[in-house]
């Protein structure tokens, strides 16, 4: 079987946002016609980011507001792995988030045991867990809690390894991965990563679905996240060259995805 019988012959397809179905809030050239047509062709869809900064039911506004098709259960983010993450690891336990105030809500929801409040205020001295998330409300006070109670024990979950966010104009923000790097530093404790490329995040939604990996396309803009979560799990991975990786970026990639675009609006012609 060729690739492109491979992606042909998916059922589900998990898609990337930032960089590969829009950036900022400039909207990709077929992006919105790719997903309105994809029940059509009788495939089903998720949005999959590794953006903690923002809950499952804000992708849901923003996705909408953007003009894209989206109910709940076409959004999974690394926040909510997090959740499902922690409760099945680390059931009961006390938790420092050093996140924005909608991932502290999203783990609010998963009913973990947060010891402080959304603006990273705490009076504990030690907690079992420290979680890190894409943190766009970032402040001193959060990386020096962090820090200190890693230094005394804590475990280090954090939810997505991307090192920075893109931009419009060619811009990017430091993501979480860049946020744990200084935190390791100064702690010499290297988180567990829960999103992307964890085969994790594609295993949840087989089970969730009951589509096989092997019938499960991931399309993204980042070699070490998008495409590597589906090589880990077994899926297929189609890699657009419309966000973080270049075209010489992905010539010269070890593991090669299955498919290499310039952006989602040929994968929909593949598609058809």
């Amino acid at each position: 079987m060729t690739n492109l019988e491979k992606l042909r012959a998916c059922e589900l397809f998990l898609f990337d946002m930032d960089g590969t179905l829009y950036l900022g809030d400039e909207v990709y050239d077929g992006a919105i016609a790719l997903m309105e047509d994809l029940p059509r062709l009788g495939k089903k869809y998720i949005y999959l980011t590794n953006n903690s900064s923002r809950a499952g039911t804000d992708y849901i506004t923003r996705l909408r507001r953007l003009g894209f098709p989206c109910e709940s259960e076409n959004v999974f983010t690394s926040g909510m792995a997090t959740g499902l993450y922690l409760n099945q690891n680390y059931p009961g336990a006390s938790v420092y988030l050093a996140g924005t105030k909608a991932f502290y809500r999203e783990l609010q929801s998963y009913g973990i045991r947060l010891v402080n409040d959304e603006n990273g205020h705490t009076d504990c001295d030690t907690v079992d867990v420290v979680v890190q998330g894409f943190d766009k409300e970032l402040v001193y006070e959060k990386l020096d809690r962090a820090v200190h109670f890693l230094r005394r024990g804590s475990a280090f979950i954090a939810a997505n390894p991307d090192w920075v966010c893109p931009m419009p104009n060619d811009e990017v923000q430091p993501d979480c991965g860049s946020i744990c790097a200084l935190l390791t530093a100064s702690s010499g404790v290297r988180p567990t990563y829960i999103g992307k490329p964890n085969r994790n995040m594609i295993d949840v939604i087989s089970k969730m679905t009951g589509i096989p990996n092997d019938k499960i396309c991931a399309v993204g803009d980042r070699l070490y996240t998008d495409i590597a979560v589906a090589q880990n799990a077994g899926s297929v991975s189609v890699l657009v060259l419309s966000g973080e990786t270049s075209a010489e970026m992905a010539a010269a990639a070890e593991r090669q995805p299955d498919l290499i675009l310039p952006s989602v609006k040929e994968l929909h012609d593949a598609l058809r």
